[in-house]
């Protein structure tokens, strides 16, 4: 099978509105159409690919579960979501193979990580 990348990530957040908050607002997602499947959810376009949320009160994350997103230039993507009301801590020192990486959390606690490739 070949596949042609990565189309969405589906999590799981324990209350929807503060995670629709944090993902546009904090994240700078844009919230997009979703069909009413008889639950609770949202989604967003996180640039050429999909965040898909649905709200179940009683998930608890995996706490080094996560999905990466990729940025051109960490230091900025940093700065935004810090001037947003996020908190994102820097992952020292780099890995080799892996670039520059930071993370953070939803309001459920679920890992982001943010990735500048080298």
């Amino acid at each position: 099978m070949q596949t042609n990348g990565l189309h969405h990530v589906a999590i799981s957040v324990k209350e929807l509105e503060p995670a629709v908050r944090f993902y546009a607002d904090v994240m700078g997602f844009e919230q997009i159409e979703r069909p009413d499947f008889g639950f609770p959810g949202a989604w967003f376009q996180a640039g050429d690919h999909q965040l898909h949320l649905m709200e179940m009160a009683d998930c608890e994350p995996d706490p080094r579960q996560h999905y990466a997103l990729r940025v051109d230039d960490l230091d900025a993507a940093m700065a935004a979501i810090t001037a947003a009301g996020g908190k994102v801590k820097r992952s020292l020192p780099d890995v080799p193979g892996a670039g520059r990486q930071a993370f953070l959390r939803d309001p459920t606690g679920n890992r982001i990580e943010l990735n500048q490739p080298d």
